[in-house]
């Protein structure tokens, strides 16, 4: 069922359904989506006036060359025709080359806001859509997609337009010179309508599923070169080979429907325009021997007839961008009336130091395609209290729910049933903005951009940062020491993904990105596990650095940060089976038991 769309303490809620299939796809959502870009009326009524101009200054010279023809004589040639002649034709090159940069100057505008409106919506878009689409087809919207509507504006529209005012002027001159003629004439162009038109339809099809294909085979494009090391550790460079091949293959099979269409057009436009040709100068021929027609009133007849056929070739271009900006209309709407976040809806923290309370909370991804447990709950009824200033360690098997528990506190997705409270409110009273503002999240992938190692550290802060704060947060991340040994310090660069620095490296520059924010809220995915023992301890005293003072929720890995916790956690298969100290769980829980036992023994063997 649709819904009205709303937002509730920032919480996307379900919209209306997008302008769903193809077959619904017309004018109108196209039209809107250019409205809402506000094109400059004033930039494109200039361009389309000169345009225009340039339009009927050529309807002139079929004329002319008529006077000419009938009274030719060079005595009859005087200079000031022939200045006027030029001075046309070069008033005409100017205005068309002034329309063409203007059209185009107002393409990109279109271009660059629909990008930006889709830019925006994509970062406020809620994480459960990124998990439910390919990264490439999400690309794909914001270049290919709205490159096509920018390439229908500024090569097609003028062309349309002035094609038809080209296409009625000439035949309003050919009725007045000879009317039976031009009827005569006419009766080609249905025959030539009547074989374009379901072209076009086909057309519409093929354009649609180019966008498509084309969408796919960016996604495939993004994922491995995005994780090219695992392809080629993998040995799975014949296996990705096979899949790109796939998608080169399925736009090759969509180019070629194309060029098969293109195929038939192309003999039909010219068909008719022999078919128009031998008319005019069959029937034509009769009528100048018969005194109905002067010879320059033919030559006029043809220079119009080429006035009519080139806009038709025009026209026919506009129509079949015109689909393709359809299909890329259809799912640039699609995308921008997807349900979105937003951070100011809310009110804003001031007292962060309470307790926080998961009150009988249950979570799933129930009706998620990408799920094989389609309704089955990841976290079931779970309830505890965090309390403010105190070290609170989360234990469990892999896949019992414990980073799920972290997206909810980060609000990346809202509970099925149960509410998560501070103190006395629920989390999502307040605003997006405001609640993450006051969390340091510290993940077990410690993502880091391109860009240096500045730059990964003041990540999201929308103030100067100076350089003695830089180093303090770094110095207490214990990551100075390796930065100052770097060439060039914290300007060094660390590569897609941070992939030019180690793991501890990355990860205590994470620790510093959270120092530097200096929130209230500590959330530690810790991922100690994945180091060396040298890079661990390194690693375990920047946490304790971070931790201090701070109400912290730990994914543990480690015994020593579980024995050290005010509180643990465990959770099996989505629901909580104990509480307590590290002594109490050690002697009520066999399985905190068996993890804790099987800790000192991993320790020992390393030992």
């Amino acid at each position: 069922m649709a819904h009205e769309s709303a937002l509730n303490g920032g919480r996307a809620v379900p919209t209306h359904k997008p302008e769903a299939s193809a077959k619904q796809v017309g004018w109108k959502p196209f039209i809107r989506l250019i409205q809402q870009t506000r094109p400059s009326k004033a930039l494109l009524a200039l361009a389309l006036t000169l345009s225009l101009a340039t339009t009927l200054v050529s309807l002139f010279v079929p004329l002319f060359s008529k006077n000419m023809v009938d009274s030719f004589s060079v005595s009859s040639i005087g200079t000031g025709q022939i200045a006027l002649l030029v001075l046309a034709f070069l008033a005409q090159a100017v205005a068309s080359g002034l329309s063409i940069y203007l059209l185009n100057r107002a393409g990109q505008h279109v271009v660059a806001r629909l990008r930006e409106r889709l830019w925006r919506k994509l970062l406020r878009l809620p994480i459960a859509y990124y998990d439910n689409r390919e990264t490439g087809d999400t690309i794909s919207r914001l270049t290919n997609d709205a490159g096509v509507v920018k390439g229908l504006i500024s090569e097609h529209v003028a062309g349309f337009v002035t094609g038809i005012v080209s296409i009625i002027g000439s035949v309003t001159v050919l009725l007045l010179l000879d009317w039976k003629m031009t009827l005569t004439m006419l009766t080609a162009l249905p025959l030539g309508a009547a074989a374009m038109i379901p072209l076009g339809r086909q057309m519409f099809k093929i354009s649609k599923g180019v966008q498509d294909e084309t969408a796919r085979f960016t996604a495939v494009l993004t994922q491995v070169v995005s994780e090219i090391r695992l392809v080629k550790s993998s040995g799975a460079e014949k296996a990705e080979l096979s899949r790109g091949q796939r998608g080169i293959d399925g736009l090759q099979r969509f180019g070629l429907k194309e060029g098969q269409v293109q195929a038939m057009l192309a003999p039909i436009m010219s068909t008719v325009m022999m078919l128009l040709l031998v008319i005019i100068i069959g029937y034509g021929g009769m009528r100048v021997s018969s005194g109905a027609l002067t010879a320059g009133e033919l030559v006029a007849f043809i220079l119009y007839l080429i006035q009519i056929m080139m806009p038709v070739g025009q026209i026919t271009q506009f129509f079949t961008q015109l689909q393709k900006a359809k299909g890329a209309t259809e799912r640039i709407v699609e995308t921008l009336q997807e349900p979105e976040e937003n951070p100011s809806v809310g009110r804003t923290l001031d007292r962060v130091e309470q307790p926080i309370v998961m009150d009988n909370v249950t979570f799933s991804y129930a009706g998620d395609p990408t799920t094989t447990t389609a309704g089955e709950p990841i976290l079931d009824d779970v309830q505890f209290t965090v309390h403010p200033g105190k070290v609170t360690a989360i234990v469990g098997p892999s896949g019992s729910g414990k980073t799920t528990l972290f997206s909810l506190l980060e609000r990346y997705y809202e509970p099925t049933r149960g509410v998560i409270r501070l103190g006395d409110d629920p989390i999502d009273a307040y605003s997006l903005e405001s609640w993450r503002s006051h969390i340091g999240y510290v993940s077990q992938e410690s993502p880091l951009l391109s860009g240096t190692i500045r730059d990964n550290i003041c990540y999201g802060l929308d103030r100067e940062v100076s350089a003695a704060e830089l180093q303090a947060a770094a110095e207490m991340a214990y990551a100075n020491s390796f930065i100052e040994e770097l060439p060039d310090k914290y300007g060094t660069h660390v590569g897609e993904r941070g992939i030019k620095l180690s793991g501890g490296q990355r990860q205590r520059i994470a620790i510093a990105r959270a120092l530097l924010r200096n929130p209230s809220i500590l959330m530690l995915d810790e991922a100690t596990s994945s180091l060396d023992s040298k890079s661990e301890i390194v690693v375990q005293q920047a946490f304790n650095n971070l931790m201090k003072g701070r109400t912290t929720l730990v994914i543990a890995h480690r015994l020593s940060t579980v024995v050290d916790a005010d509180q643990i956690i465990f959770i099996d298969k989505g629901r909580l089976t104990g509480s307590g100290t590290h002594e109490e769980l050690y002697r009520t829980h066999s399985m905190y038991r068996e993890f804790a036992d099987q800790q000192l023994r991993i320790k020992e063997a390393e030992l």
